[in-house]
């Protein structure tokens, strides 16, 4: 199934992925530091939508609350719980 999420607190405005048996696809991110963003997307793909959330849940970005890994992590918690 695909998903668009709207990121809050962070440079990124949003990502997008497929979850395919448990399994997380095609991560991308929409905005915020390219380079970065690309390699945890390619880093993640592949991983099971529960070991993703274990490694990126609580990472945060300098002063910031949360950060661009860490949305990808709420964004897989919702995704499967709905």
């Amino acid at each position: 199934m695909h998903y668009n999420y709207k990121t809050s607190g962070v440079c990124s405005q949003n990502i997008q992925f497929d979850v395919e048996d448990g399994v997380l696809k095609n991560v991308k991110y929409v905005g915020g530091c390219n380079g970065n963003l690309q390699g945890i997307g390619r880093l993640v793909e592949g991983m099971k939508v529960e070991d993703v959330i274990s490694k990126l849940e609580g990472v945060k970005c300098g002063f910031r609350s949360t950060s661009c890994p860490d949305q990808l992590a709420r964004a897989l918690k919702e995704a499967i719980n709905n």
